[in-house]
């Protein structure tokens, strides 16, 4: 072992760059749908050991942190071009229009969000210590850089490293006390540890193995609590009956027109299966039908009709509103990604607009002057969205009030339920048709089963292509239509579970956690210092 940190410590040039690639590419198998998290002892294990290499450079200063930032980049480079390969996908959706596009879209996106870790391994490297103080700088640095991505301008916090130590099970009940981005930093330290017992500086250090088999011992720790959590868990409804309807549209064939009426009368025939009678709620998906569905009175005559009285629809829909002046001169019209609650008489008697929009997905920053110059966003829609104003809280006939998430709103820990109310379910209605059968609608899928386990919430998810499911408040599936397949679901609404530590406590228990880290490196370095001393004396 020690041969091998010292070969990689040694790398240089393309070499490095390319072990680094390899390394991030490498760490998204943790991930859905693979989940073999193990990898990451590898992959974290082997950056340690690049920028033990960085540190034991006789240089400035300013040449270990560009070597640092180096190696971050090309981890991180590596980690999302693996990771987030899928949105080239929806380029291809139509590929006359946006094609063209992939290679810049596959190369700045990826790039972009390596430098978060290219800071993380600076910064690292700027509290670099022997023995075990490297892995808690690597792993304070990690934390910082994952909430930093998951915030900073509108955020993107896929794939957060934390989610590799939350497959589904056992491990996955960890999100409830600690949340994932406490996890993630924890999840550093308990990947990089094993690895960096050794040190081509130091060769091996009892201090750093004792520290590994610690972490180690904590993973156990949480397995064992987590399983008995699930074991104590029961599943108990609320008596609202639930069908989830998947059609399963094609998104290259969804918004021509002459398939506009085909695709609603889909819906309406999967809506009025056998059942429909013992039906409290029907959910469609995001943007389910290719028309503004509340502006269509004919299409909601025939919902009006095909529904019990007592039966309400939650469904996805673009929503166009147009503000006047005081002499009813048109002054604006906005568009919106909105969930309309049409009740069985067929009216409109609710809505939520989107809040978290997706940019070059539904709008585009500076959209006017980018549009003068022929640019658009994926959704084709002159102007863009608008953003929704809220709240995320939304009263639904004869059930709890829901969360309603749509799209990726559901990734974004931290603002998935309206602070000020706690609702009943989270409702996450999605149309990942853009993005194929590849890796990327299993992440979104995981990453609600996680949120479903940090809030203690239920989620119910309609998605046009899959995965549509309804998952209890331990992230347990419960009933599930996969990716690719039509058909419905039809299940009981779960109750809504205890408050978990991480509602309770939120971003302070990640300060708690961040605070603990540096403590575990100041007391690190104090020994370090304390071994100089006596040496010295000696």
């Amino acid at each position: 072992m020690l041969s091998t940190a010292t070969w990689v410590a040694n790398l240089r040039g393309w070499r490095r760059a390319a072990l680094a690639f390899s390394l991030g590419a490498l760490s998204v198998l943790a991930f859905a749908p693979v989940h073999a998290w193990p990898v990451l002892f590898l992959t974290f294990g082997g950056l340690v050991w690049l920028l033990d290499g960085c540190h034991a450079v006789d240089a400035a200063r300013g040449v270990k942190l560009k070597c640092a930032a180096f190696n971050g980049f090309w981890f991180g480079f590596g980690y999302f071009l693996a990771g987030l390969y899928w949105v080239a996908e929806a380029f291809l959706v139509e590929p006359w229009r946006h094609g063209w596009l992939v290679p810049f879209v596959m190369t700045a996106l990826p790039a972009a969000m390596a430098l978060f870790y290219a800071a993380a391994c600076a910064l690292a490297i700027t509290m670099w210590r022997p023995g075990g103080g490297r892995i808690f700088a690597l792993a304070i640095a990690f934390g910082l850089a994952e909430y930093a991505r998951g915030h900073v301008l509108t955020g993107l916090p896929w794939n957060l490293i934390g989610y590799g130590l939350l497959p589904e099970g056992p491990l996955m009940q960890l999100a409830a006390p600690f949340g994932v981005y406490g996890l993630s930093l924890m999840a550093v330290l308990i990947f990089a540890a094993p690895a960096a017992t050794w040190s081509a500086e130091g060769g091996f250090s009892k201090g750093t193995a004792a520290f590994a088999v610690a972490f180690l011992f904590a993973l156990g720790v949480g397995y064992w609590w987590g399983d008995r959590r699930l074991a104590a868990a029961t599943v108990e409804e609320t008596g609202v009956r639930l069908r989830i309807v998947q059609a399963n549209i094609d998104q290259a064939n969804k918004w021509r027109p002459e398939n506009s009426a085909e695709i609603f009368a889909d819906y309406l025939d999967l809506t009025s299966s056998a059942g429909l009678d013992q039906i409290d709620l029907v959910i469609w998906p995001e943007t389910a039908v290719p028309f503004l569905l509340a502006d269509t009175q004919e299409a909601l005559e025939a919902i009006g009709g095909a529904l019990p009285p007592d039966t309400s629809l939650l469904v996805g829909s673009a929503r166009l509103v147009e503000e006047r002046d005081e002499a009813g001169r048109l002054e604006t019209t906005r568009i919106y990604n909105s969930l309309l609650v049409i009740d069985g008489n067929g009216q409109v008697i609710g809505h939520y607009d989107k809040i978290h929009l997706v940019p070059f997905g539904e709008y585009l920053p500076f959209q006017d002057f980018l549009e003068s110059l022929g640019f658009m966003q994926m959704t084709g829609v002159r102007g863009g969205f608008s953003e929704g104003a809220g709240p995320r809280f939304l009263a639904v006939p004869g059930a709890p009030p829901a969360s309603p998430l749509i799209c990726y709103e559901i990734i974004f820990p931290d603002d998935v339920v309206d602070a000020n109310a706690r609702p009943g379910w989270m409702l996450n209605i999605t149309n990942d048709a853009w993005f194929g059968s590849s890796a990327g609608p299993y992440q979104h899928f995981h990453q609600a089963q996680v949120r479903a386990v940090e809030q203690g919430l239920p989620v119910v998810r309609a998605a046009n292509t899959g995965i549509s499911a309804v998952i209890d408040p331990y992230g347990r599936v419960l009933a599930e239509i996969g990716l690719g397949e039509k058909g419905l679901i039809d299940a009981g609404l779960p109750k809504v579970g205890q408050k978990t530590l991480f509602v309770r406590i939120g971003s302070a228990l990640e300060v708690v956690i961040l605070a603990l880290a540096i403590a575990g490196w100041l007391a690190c370095g104090w020994h370090v210092g304390k071994g100089k001393v006596r040496k010295n004396l000696s």
